[in-house]
Formats: structure tokens, sequence, C-alpha cells
């Protein structure tokens, strides 16, 4: 592999909120919206539960600026937690990141992609066995999402500007298809379904809701514990907002910019979001989109919308954001492993560029794991565990602020967090909320991905003697240990 020392600032502003857009955006919008009906078992609820995600992402996305902006260079929230903290903590994150948070979620996008491309080629199907080993088998819908992965991988690998072509044409492909299936909805409303939805019930009565129809009050804590579960979904599919900060060295003027399409890309993001969840309340009634078969509440609703022809545009339209969200996520993940890398916490390969200015190595280490994760057909429980780690360390690095304005009142901050410090603390406060409700109420939610967390902590100690003992660490992680 030839080495290149330094990355190409090639993108631009606009390339950069597409990024953070694009890979928000991939199959969550389209399913998650039953399981959280069947949460809260209303129409105000099912709002409320994406306002409040909505302004957490939004909330961390202002205050992730102020970070972005005097740190602005590859690995992101990585560096965040290493400069707050120390190498432990933001080992632990790229860690977690690199075994499941990131892999997994590039593997569950793509095989949500070969799910839905299996609705226009029944061929590629889940269902569709290619190989049973008996302790593993083998699907269609699997081997496709590999491929993608792999092909994915394989652009990026050609430098940022392949995968930023591919990831700003995808990503405005989807926003313009997604506000077309919102018009049209809008179009499609039902008035019966929108007044019973809307004003014949109690739209703010928290209830379980079962797919059958029928209804289970919750006790007062039961109800808060309702609320983080449901907001299980809307938080997976509202998370990689910020990969913009991995890439920030390949970014044209980081400092502005990169803050600038963090709160753009958000609010794009959670406005689109809003409307898709208001157009599903107003030709489906709540039973209908707690029941939707697989949870495919989009589908559901395309055949009120559009007829027989609404499972094929569905089938597009996720494939469109699927394809661009698993770009986005994959082409930004690398830089991650790549500053690791150069803290002497990952092979040292990983932390080389190829001829084309991008971490080569790091892009093909991720594309195995995301393919391993693929094959295990367990990606979809572990991200749900994982989410309870995702907010930990959203907290975490958002908290950074308050000890580096403490530890460094002098360092240069171009763009300060907005709300400072009423926003960042109402984010950690409604953070920990959150992961305590779920600590009682769902922990295998939590467990799971603590323990995950919590393994490389002797991995870390076993890292570092060994770089103790053989080579020189660089001078500026020698000095933060």
């Amino acid at each position: 592999m030839q080495e290149h020392s330094a990355f190409k600032p090639s993108l631009r502003l606009i390339d950069a909120t597409m990024l953070v857009a694009g890979s928000m955006i991939g199959s969550g919008i389209f399913i998650v919206s039953a399981d959280i009906t069947r949460n809260t078992g209303s129409a105000g609820w099912l709002m409320a539960v994406w306002l409040i995600t909505g302004f957490m992402t939004l909330t961390a996305a202002l205050s992730y600026g102020e970070l972005s902006a005097m740190y602005p260079k590859a690995g992101g929230q990585y560096v965040y937690l290493k400069e707050a903290y120390n190498p432990l903590i933001s080992f632990l994150y790229g860690w977690s990141f690199f075994t499941v948070i990131h892999t997994a979620t590039i593997a569950a996008v793509g095989v949500a992609f070969a799910k839905f491309t299996a609705y226009l080629w029944p061929q590629f199907s889940e269902d569709h066995i290619i190989l049973d080993l008996n302790f593993l088998q083998i699907s269609a819908a699997q081997l496709l999402s590999i491929l993608i992965i792999i092909l994915l991988t394989f652009i990026n690998t050609r430098g940022v500007n392949s995968g930023k072509l591919i990831q700003t044409t995808f990503t405005l492909a989807k926003l313009l298809s997604l506000l077309g299936l919102i018009v049209f909805g809008f179009y499609a409303i039902k008035s019966d379904v929108w007044q019973t939805n809307w004003t014949n019930v109690d739209i703010w009565n928290l209830q379980k809701l079962s797919p059958d129809g029928s209804v289970e009050s919750y006790t007062t804590l039961a109800a808060f514990g309702a609320i983080a579960a449901a907001m299980v979904g809307s938080i997976f599919s509202s998370d990689s907002w910020h990969t913009v900060t991995f890439i920030a060295g390949e970014i044209k003027n980081p400092q502005k910019n990169i803050g600038l399409s963090l709160a753009l890309g958000t609010i794009i993001v959670t406005v689109i979001y809003l409307l898709t969840n208001v157009m599903y309340t107003g030709v489906l009634s709540l039973q209908e989109i707690a029941s939707a078969d697989k949870d495919r509440v989009a589908v559901t609703a395309s055949h009120v919308i559009f007829g027989n022809a609404g499972t094929t545009i569905i089938a597009i339209m996720i494939m469109v954001s699927t394809f661009g969200c698993n770009n986005g996520l994959i082409l930004a993940g690398a830089r991650v492993y790549y500053s690791m890398a150069k803290d002497g916490l990952f092979f040292r390969q990983v932390g080389q560029l190829n001829k084309n200015s991008v971490p080569g190595f790091a892009l093909w280490i991720q594309c195995i794991v995301a393919c391993i994760w693929s094959l295990s057909g367990r990606y979809g429980d572990l991200l749900d565990m994982i989410s309870f780690v995702v907010v930990v360390f959203y907290m975490l690095t958002i908290a950074g602020i308050f000890i580096l304005r403490t530890k460094r009142p002098d360092a240069p901050r171009p763009y300060k967090a907005v709300g400072y410090p009423v926003l960042p603390v109402l984010y950690i406060l409604m953070g920990l909320a959150f992961c305590l409700l779920l600590i009682i109420y769902k922990p295998t939610y939590t467990w799971p991905g603590l323990i995950i967390t919590l393994t490389g902590i002797p991995i870390y100690f076993l890292i570092r003697k060994n770089r103790n003992t053989g080579e020189k660490l660089p001078e500026t992680f020698e000095k933060q240990i």
C-alpha cells in the first residue's frame, strides 16, 4: 500500500450536509413507527416520541459543533473523548464502535436493502436459503448485503470524491422521494381515519396497544419505561448524524462547515420524520400502524396511497435510501479506526492512507467485520442492545464540552455550543433518564451492549503493555497516558 500523509479537503458544505442527512435516513423511518405505536397507543405520544428524539438529536448536533470546530481532524467523537477525558475512554468508544455499533449498523442497513430488493426480485428473499450448514444458514438476502458492502467499500477506497458523488446523489434522491411520499400521503388522507386518530380519542392517553386492537393501561412508572422503550426505535432511526465529524480532515473550512452541516442535516431529517409520521396517522388507523406486516408501516401506507403499485414504489425508495445510507456509514467509519491506529491502539496499517488519500486498509477491515455481522443473523438484536451504549457515549461527549471549557479555557472556539449551558445539560438529563429507564424496564437492551464495551478495558491495557514494552508510542499519546 502506497502511503500518503494527509487527507485531501474536498467536501463542500452541501456534501457534508448530505452525509449527515444520508447517514441518518436508512430503513428506520419506514418501519419503527409500528413498535412506537404499540408502546404508546396514541397519535399524540407517537409524535411526542419523534419530537423528543428530534430535540435530543438537534441539541447534541449543536453541541458537537463546538467540539468539531476545536478539533477539525479525522476521528470525530473518538478525538473529542480523548481530549476531554483520556485514551481509555476514547478507546472504549472506538472498540464498541468497531465491534458492533458501526459495523453491525452497516450490516443491518445492507440486509434491509436486500430484503426490500426481494419485493422486486423474489430470488433475493431472506427465506431463500443458499447454504445450510446446520449451525449457520446463509440466505440470498445476506449474500446481496455482503456484495453491496464490498462494492461500496471498493468505491470508497478509490478516493473521497467517489464516495461523495454517491452520497450526495442518493441522499438528494431519497429526500425528494420522501417528500413525494409525504405530499401524496397528505393528498390521500382519509378524514375518518384522521378524525379517529386525532379527535375522537384522547391523543395523550399513553397505553399499550396490541396488534389485535386490545389496549392495556400503564402504571405511572411503567409509562416512563414505555416511552424509553419506544425511543429505542426513533433513536436508532436518527443515529449516525455525527458521522460527518469523522471526516473533518476532508471537509473544506471544517471549523465552520462541520457545525453548520450538523445543524442543517439534523433539522432536515427531523422535519421529514415528523411529517412522515403525521402522514401515517392520516392514512392508517393506529391499529393498522401497530399491526403492519413485519412492521413495514410505509408499505401498508403506500398501498392506501398508490394502490397495488405501492409495494414497488416503497421498495425502490428503501433501496435508494439504504444504499445511500450505507455509503455514508462506510465512508466515515473507517476514519475512526485510522485515528485509533495513529494513537497506537489499532493495527499500524489502519493508520495509513492509500494512493487515493483515504484509509484503504481501515475500510477493508471494517468491511470484513460488517460482512460477518451480515452472516450472523443477530445484528438487529445487537443494534437494539447497543442503543444504551450509544446514548451513554453521546452524554459523555457533550459533558466533555464543560470539561474542556475548564481544562482549556483559552483554546480557540470558532463556534460555540448553541444554548450553552442549558441545552447541553438538558440533553444529558434526558439521556440519563432514557438510560436509567432502559436499565429498569428493558434490561436486555442495556447489559449486553455494556458488556461488549467493557471487554475493551483488558484489551486496552494489553495493547498499552505491548506498546510500552515494544516500540515507542506517539509522543502525544505518551503524554496523555
